[in-house]
């Protein structure tokens, strides 16, 4: 599907550069991006080694979530942003998606980032589902969390319909995220709810209170570019 050009957008991307000392992005974007006309949100994000949420962290690869006030906003920030140009001439690999929102529950910093986006066309797509999950994990809570990490991780690598997942964080160990890419909402549900390891953290999560803030998110993924780990997940691999 494609997106209209006014209404909420979000987007993902995700950066892999050459060197190790790529940390130093995190600090010195963050005032251009404050300063970005129709961005609404945005986290730059660290990410882990594995599919989920984890410990091991990728000191080369970066990510960034945003929520734009509109399509065109987004285009602007690709075309004339020092921090788009930067990812073009000092990245390894990058790739880009563009986000319609389905539905979202939760906060991130106090407030739903997806607060007034209109649901995009079609609410239960037959095509692609994005899917972004972030907590913040109570202090009392972070062993118990990360010793239930390696099983959802072992889980999604080999889920079917699962087309590509990082796990990203925002600040060490206890401000989390996911994003994941699946081929068509059915698969998302099976993950969800129909295996027995992600129902018993999902179960845990709720008895024990093992988050102090959490935000769940749903989108059609449309406009993809570049790639993620040599090819881009939403288009068929060619054989």
């Amino acid at each position: 599907m494609t997106a209209t050009s006014t209404g909420i957008i979000a987007s993902f991307h995700l950066i892999r550069y050459a060197g190790l000392d790529a940390m130093r992005h995190m600090a010195f974007d963050r005032p251009v991006l404050r300063g970005t006309g129709g961005l609404r949100f945005w986290r730059l994000l660290g990410t882990g080694k594995g599919r989920s949420m984890s410990l091991g962290a990728d000191l080369r690869r970066w990510a960034m979530f945003a929520v734009w006030d509109g399509e065109p906003a987004l285009e602007r920030f690709l075309e004339r942003s020092p921090v788009a140009a930067r990812w073009r001439e000092e990245s390894d690999e990058a790739w880009h998606v563009r986000l319609a929102p389905l539905w979202s529950r939760g906060g991130w910093g106090g407030a739903d980032p997806l607060a007034g986006a209109t649901a995009a066309p079609r609410a239960a797509p037959s095509g692609p589902v994005a899917v972004l999950t972030r907590a913040s994990i109570r202090p009392r809570r972070l062993v118990g969390f990360y010793r239930s990490v390696p099983d959802v991780d072992r889980l999604l690598r080999r889920q079917d319909g699962c087309l590509a997942s990082v796990g990203a964080g925002e600040w060490p160990l206890a401000r989390q995220a996911t994003f994941s890419l699946w081929d068509g909402a059915p698969a998302v549900e099976r993950f969800a709810y129909r295996t027995s390891a992600h129902r018993e953290v999902i179960g845990r999560v709720r008895r024990e209170g093992w988050y102090s803030e959490e935000l769940f998110a749903r989108f059609v993924p449309f406009g993809s570019q570049g790639t993620w780990d040599g090819h881009d997940p939403l288009r068929p691999v060619r054989t």
